[in-house]
Order: C-alpha cells, then sequence, then structure tokens
C-alpha cells in the first residue's frame, strides 16, 4: 500500500492511498467503515439529456466522487473492493452509488475519529509494501502445493500431481518440470521461495531447480516438513521459514500468538478468552496482548462496544493485534468467543 496524502486533525481528517497488491484491498476492508466518506475515480452514466437523446446507448464518463459508505463487500477472486452507499460529493448527489476499489485504485479516506487499530494497518500494508513476498512449494514424491503468502493467509495458487504413463526417471524430471514452469510464471521478480517437505524430494527437486532455472532457485530456501499441502504450508509458518524471509511476517506472529494461547489454557495459565474474562482480566490490569479477529472487531465496532476496550488495553501498556479469520489462528480464534488475551499474571474468574 502507497500512502499519497495524509493530512489529519488530531484523529479527524484524510488519509489517501492507493491499492497495490490484494492484501491492500484486503486490508482496507477493515479501515474503512460505515459512515466513513470515500472518494475515488468511477464511471458513471452522463447526464440524462443525452440519455433520452440516444437511449439505446448510455455513455459512461469517468468522475470523482464522494461517497458515504454504507455496505462494503470483499471480492478475493475478483481483486475487488466494493463500496456503496449515497453521493455526498460529485454528480448525481443523493443518489447511491457502488465504487469498485481495484488493485492501483487511488482513494482518500475521511474519518472523523481515526483508531489506532486502523492507523497500524495502514503502517504494516505499507511497510509489507516494502518487503519481498514469499512464495512456498510444498513437495513429497509424485505431489506438490504451491502456495502464495497473503496478509489474510495462505492462498493456494495450484496442485501438481505426477503424471503416468512414462518411465519413471522421465516421469519425475516431468513432474519437476511442470513445478518449475509454473514458478516461472507465479513468482514475481521480487519474491522468495520456501521448497518445504518431508524426505529427500526437495532436495532432489532443488538440484533439478538450480540446473533448470538458477537466477529463480538463487531465491529459494529449503525447509522440513511432515508433510504438503495446507498443513505443510502452515508448518513452515510455525518454524519461521517466511519469518525469517519478511522479518514481521503477520500471519507467523498470529500462528506464534495462537500456540501459546492454547498453550496456556491448556495449562490453566496466563490466559482469558471470552469477553467476560477478558474485561475482567483487563479490570486487573493483566492484560499484556490483546488477540481481537477482524471480524468480531468490525461486529462489535459497529455496535459501539468495543473501541473503549481496545483504548483501556493501549492505556494500560498492553498491545492489541488483530487476527485474519481468514487463516487458521483467527478461526481459532473464532471458536474462543473472537476474543482473547495472553496476562502478565494468572487472574481467577
Amino acid at each position: 500500500m502507497r500512502v499519497t496524502k495524509r493530512f489529519l486533525k488530531g484523529r479527524e481528517g484524510e488519509i489517501a492511498v492507493t491499492a497495490e497488491t490484494l492484501d491492500d484491498l484486503w486490508h482496507l476492508k477493515y479501515i474503512i467503515e460505515k459512515g466513513d466518506m470515500v472518494f475515488a475515480l468511477t464511471k458513471r452514466k452522463a447526464d440524462a439529456a443525452s440519455d433520452k437523446i440516444r437511449p439505446e446507448k448510455v455513455e459512461k464518463v469517468k468522475v470523482r466522487l464522494g461517497i458515504r459508505v454504507e455496505e462494503l463487500e470483499f471480492h478475493k477472486f475478483a481483486n475487488r473492493l466494493r463500496v456503496h452507499g449515497p453521493i455526498e460529493h460529485g454528480m448525481d448527489a443523493g443518489s447511491y452509488h457502488t465504487l469498485n476499489l481495484e488493485l492501483g485504485t487511488n482513494l482518500s479516506i475521511f474519518k472523523e475519529h481515526w483508531k489506532n487499530d486502523q492507523l497500524q494497518r495502514i503502517k504494516d500494508a505499507e511497510e509489507a509494501g516494502k518487503r519481498p513476498k514469499v512464495v512456498i512449494v510444498a513437495i513429497e514424491e509424485g505431489d506438490a502445493d504451491i502456495g502464495f503468502v497473503r496478509h489474510y493467509g495462505i492462498e493456494v495458487y495450484s496442485h501438481i500431481s505426477q503424471s503416468s504413463g512414462k518411465r519413471e526417471t522421465g516421469l519425475r524430471d516431468e513432474f519437476f518440470r511442470e513445478i518449475v514452469e509454473q514458478l516461472r510464471h507465479a513468482v514475481p521478480e521480487d519474491a522468495s521461495i520456501v521448497v518445504a517437505g518431508p524426505g529427500f524430494t526437495k532436495d532432489d527437486f532443488m538440484k533439478y531447480f538450480r540446473e533448470a532455472q538458477k537466477d529463480l532457485a538463487s531465491k529459494a530456501i529449503t525447509e522440513d516438513t511432515s508433510m504438503i499441502g495446507m498443513s505443510g504450508f502452515q508448518e513452515v509458518l510455525r518454524r519461521g521459514a517466511v519469518d525469517r524471509i519478511m522479518q514481521e511476517s503477520r500471519i507467523a506472529r498470529e500462528s506464534a500468538l495462537m500456540e501459546e494461547l492454547i498453550k496456556e489454557i491448556a495449562m490453566s495459565g496466563k490466559a482469558a478468552y471470552g469477553f467476560a474474562d477478558v474485561r475482567n482480566a483487563l479490570d486487573f490490569g493483566a492484560v499484556e496482548t490483546l488477540l481481537i479477529a477482524d471480524e468480531t472487531l468490525r461486529e462489535e465496532r459497529e455496535k459501539g462496544n468495543i473501541d473503549r476496550l481496545l483504548l483501556e488495553v493501549e492505556q494500560a501498556q498492553g498491545k492489541v493485534v488483530v487476527f485474519s479469520t481468514a487463516f487458521e489462528p483467527g478461526e481459532k480464534l473464532n471458536k474462543l468467543g473472537g476474543i482473547a488475551a495472553l496476562l502478565r499474571f494468572k487472574v481467577q474468574g
């Protein structure tokens, strides 16, 4: 994400950004909220007079509109965030319109009060844009999966299976060749690659990879995992390979925090989950790190119930981490009520 303008008086004002990746659109889903004013270039039908002259060919013109946000929809597979609401600035004021925010879209967001987690998201997305992207290849004999590390989780790019009907050596070479070919088309120029899996297949693949695509293979490292597929991807994250490449990987951090939380819960230790227990721990000043699911944050914010609690955590020198519900740690947090906390000391319920 690229910030093109920042004009705030206290917590009120405008931040203009350009969405450069799918991750940026996902971040914007949780930065923009109902009641905000969003400005962007869009296409709108020309005035009614021309419509009457040539009703069969309604012309659209590019205009900059300001929409008072009522609804948001993130379409991951269409690479689009839809922002819907009444037009307050620009042509046809009072009518409803949908802004389709896509990669490359520049938009301005006006808020009466920017919240800490929203400003942090913009900072995180801005910094992430400067870091290398990561592609994971999870491989075992005869099967491989390629996945992209996104902010909202792992996006599975493809699954490759070894075809049949050829001699064994040729079969294996064809399998490796297909993986390399897909990587050649899928890996961005600035991306790094983690080749992971059980046994020696990944090492044999790396030898083939270095011979077939020396430059691309030079950006790859290997990591041992016990399996492939989504479980293999998550094992790579837990082992820290992505962290070593991306430094502050959001997903890897969430995985580590969730593992720590589950461990403390299992020991009846320094953890709280669910609103009642977290509230109780906060009253004792015990909350060190608050974990909250992004959808829980959105729902509670619409009710007006959550920002006071977040502020209290920050005033008590605690951290707030917003989890993506599109990834396994966020799903686990949802099952625990959407909110939990790692504590400075154990608190009796």
